[in-house]
């Protein structure tokens, strides 16, 4: 059985499916690997790399090629490319890919999002969304470290006391868990807010003051925040006012799954905040968190400089690629028995993270955009 990992082609995306240290798994599984050349350019890994791991390297990786790896979604001319039973495995947000899903559909294609991977225990290994999280909370507290004109951490010198910053997160996920860790690493005072209460336990373990405000907490599903109604939205923006105002750097992380993120910050908010301040929208690219922020810019606004988050994983494309691509290959392990592909769609993990398969949409969130009963 062949596998493809593509060039990435979309602007500004660095990462790649697969690094030659994890070639060694698929070949031992009995699977044959082709690259295209280039593939690895930009985590600096050249061709040869994959050639001395076991991989072919050409051109020509989709003849014949039974399952292909990406990170971002192929498009449409390569999906026309692709033969009938053909496996993809890639990020894949279906709300904004519906034309490329109903490709997959019409050509018969499989179909698998790394968006889709249940959040389970034995999913663990499988979770991109995770992995990628991880890497942008890190980047949220060092970009915010380098753009904010004072220390993080307190200094007492001859010559007077220098106060550390205070850091606000808002969504203690896995991204805000590490904006947290790491913020605190560079020595600022942190405090967090989160509408789990579940999340209160995380923040405190990681040194950070967990903030309580007058609100139920709002669980959801899969270990995600469920989405609130605008009469509380408007009230949690009010009580979070002064710690808002309070911060040296906001960064936000929330994000509900499928959906827009929710608006957490406002322009009286940031209006609130000292000149010289620093606002890290995480989400800026799926809705934002933060009136005003723009995806892949920075804004001043009174003195208030919004950093816009875009792609940010892809911006750490050395660490993204690597955990990525254990991922992935963890889930496409799930999928081969004896070097052939084996799809159970009663396994729960590849029943959860296909969007389509032998000319159906099965993923339910979709079949409702489509308007197909499954």
């Amino acid at each position: 059985m062949r596998i493809a990992v593509l060039r990435e082609r979309r602007p500004g995306e660095r990462r790649v499916a697969l690094l030659p240290e994890q070639l060694p798994r698929l070949l031992q599984a009995g699977l044959d690997v082709s690259v295209e050349p280039e593939a690895g350019a930009e985590v600096g890994v050249p061709d040869e790399a994959y050639r001395a791991a076991g991989a072919y390297v050409g051109d020509d990786v989709l003849e014949g090629a039974d399952i292909v790896l990406s990170v971002q979604p192929i498009n449409l001319a390569t999906a026309r490319a692709l033969g009938e039973d053909t496996v993809t495995i890639s990020f894949l947000p279906t709300v904004q890919e519906m034309p490329l899903v109903r490709r997959f559909r019409d050509r018969r294609i499989t179909a698998f999002s790394m968006d889709l991977v249940p959040r389970t225990s034995r999913a663990q290994t499988m979770d991109a969304l995770s992995s990628m999280a991880m890497i942008s909370g890190y980047r949220a507290a060092i970009v915010a470290a380098e753009r904010l004109p004072r220390f993080f951490p307190l200094f007492m010198t001859a010559a007077g006391t220098v106060r550390p910053a205070t850091v606000l997160v808002l969504g203690a996920g896995v991204a805000g868990l590490q904006a947290i860790a790491t913020a605190r690493r560079l020595g600022a005072v942190v405090e967090a807010y989160d509408v789990r209460k579940s999340s209160a336990e995380e923040v405190a373990s990681l040194g950070a003051k967990f903030v309580e405000i007058d609100l139920p907490p709002l669980e959801g599903e899969g270990g995600y925040a469920r989405e609130m109604t605008e009469e509380r939205s408007v009230r949690q923006r009010e009580l979070l006012m002064p710690y808002v105002a309070n911060a040296d750097v906001l960064i936000t992380t929330a994000a509900v799954p499928g959906r827009p993120a929710p608006l957490l910050v406002t322009p009286e908010m940031i209006g609130r905040m000292r000149p010289g301040s620093v606002v890290v929208d995480l989400v800026a690219d799926v809705g934002g968190n933060v009136a005003g922020s723009v995806p892949g810019q920075e804004l001043s606004v009174n003195g208030v400089l919004i950093w816009g988050g875009l792609n940010v994983p892809s911006q750490m494309p050395v660490p993204a690629s690597q955990l990525y691509g254990q991922n992935v290959a963890n889930l496409l392990l799930l999928m081969v028995r004896n070097g052939q592909l084996h799809l159970d769609f009663d396994d729960e993990v590849l029943a959860g993270c296909c969007v389509t398969h032998a000319g159906d949409v099965k993923h339910r969130l979709t079949q409702d955009l489509l308007g197909e009963v499954g």
